[in-house]
């Protein structure tokens, strides 16, 4: 099939897909299309809201509609590397045999990630990076397409550990997620309280999904997109020639991995939307999903109430 023709049938699939998570996930559209994207990318999404607001079920409701394969680890303070990466044990044969962690799977949720020490949350950074795992010296690759979803609880202070800017950083986008309408709270509730439950369907296959990445990759990006969206980011650093604003808010600005993500995100956002070729706007569209996590700002900024989305507003 040619990416012409794959784009469009992303476009039809992609409607689908978010009609079938539709029937367990009421609203937080905004928040299902980051998710999709980050995925379609082939990044890893950070999900930042409180408790009851769905996180677990959406990201088990999406693996699958995507037919993969899903596992869940609950971080806790005593959680060790080795729950997540797997060990070797000592079989009857009086050999050393792998015993396979959860982080083998295509979709992992990494629940809470934030209430385990660096130790821990640093077992998942090769994951992330390489697709690959290094335990007692041997290199096992991971199963393609691989995808970490992190959930952070943002009101919880006591027994957390955040998240090192560098570890940060490998998430693709950070997504905020918000209270329900009061209509929406209403249908939770009644779709919740009732002995039906909906069946997911799988729309797509772990083959289909690297296809499509492929397709993504192969998208073309005019120079001035690529040129807009090295300028935004270079924008959030507090340099010389920095905008007044990021010099009285921002200690630190976002690095090239932002760059390389916006541009990965226009050209996603742009396939699902039907075009073959992201503009401005597409760049606009996911900018403050991957750049509000990249900021970071000083102590002024705190104390004024100024946002992350704020800033990357006035950076357009």
């Amino acid at each position: 099939m040619s990416d012409v023709a794959l784009v469009e049938k992303l476009v039809d699939k992609h409607q689908d897909l978010k009609r079938e998570i539709a029937k367990v996930i009421v609203g937080q559209d905004e928040v299902v299309n980051q998710i999709l994207l980050s995925i379609f990318s082939g990044g890893h999404s950070l999900l930042i809201g409180v408790p009851g607001l769905a996180k677990t079920l959406m990201v088990n409701t999406i693996a699958q509609a995507l037919g993969l394969n899903f596992k869940r680890i609950q971080f806790t303070p005593d959680l060790m590397p080795s729950d997540i990466l797997g060990a070797e044990i000592l079989d009857e044969n009086r050999k050393f045999k792998f015993i396979k962690g959860p982080i083998f799977t295509n979709i992992l949720l990494a629940d809470e990630i934030n209430r385990t020490p660096p130790k821990t949350q640093a077992a998942l950074l090769e994951a992330m990076q390489e697709r690959a795992v290094t335990v007692a010296g041997h290199h096992y690759k991971l199963d393609l397409p691989y995808f970490v979803l992190a959930t952070q609880n943002p009101i919880e202070q006591e027994g957390t550990y955040p998240l090192p800017e560098a570890q940060l950083d490998r998430f693709m986008f950070a997504i905020h997620l918000q209270y329900p309408s009061f209509e929406e709270e209403v249908d939770v509730v009644k779709t919740t309280t009732t002995d039906e439950f909906q069946q997911v369907n799988a729309l797509f296959t772990a083959q289909e999904i690297s296809d499509i990445q492929h397709v993504i990759r192969r998208i073309p990006v005019p120079d001035n997109v690529v040129e807009y969206a090295v300028r935004l980011v270079g924008k959030t650093r507090p340099q010389n020639g920095a905008p007044d604003l990021i010099k009285n808010y921002v200690d630190w600005g976002a690095g090239p991995r932002a760059s390389q993500n916006l541009i990965m995100a226009a050209k996603t956002h742009a396939a699902v939307n039907g075009k073959f070729s992201p503009d401005i706007e597409d760049v606009q569209a996911v900018a403050f999903g991957i750049l509000r996590h990249r900021i970071i700002k000083n102590y002024k900024a705190e104390a004024e109430g100024i946002t992350e989305e704020e800033i990357i507003r006035k950076l357009f």
